[in-house]
């Protein structure tokens, strides 16, 4: 069962062509992670949450060590900006 849940998060974390050519393994582990912390979060779809989640990983610098849910906290401006561009809140 927690098998069939990690294949399905992991579909739901593959990169969207434009950003195909940026995203490595390091960059799925943290938006998986970040989809993980979300999920259940009010209004916030399957879609809605891997949207955001790939937009804060686009907006945070590769050589971070912060994982996306830590550095939301410390970037407001950039939380609301994803916000936005994914349709949540």
């Amino acid at each position: 069962m927690r098998f069939a849940a990690a294949v399905v998060l992991a579909g739901l974390c593959l990169p969207l062509p434009a950003s195909a050519q940026t995203m490595n393994a390091d960059d799925l582990k943290w938006v998986n992670q970040c989809i993980q912390d979300n999920r259940g979060e009010p209004g916030a779809t399957p879609a809605i949450i891997r949207a955001y989640c790939l937009c804060m990983n686009e907006k945070m610098d590769s050589n971070e060590t912060r994982s996306i849910s830590q550095w939301e906290k410390a970037n407001p401006a950039a939380r609301q900006a994803c916000d936005k561009q994914s349709g949540w809140r």
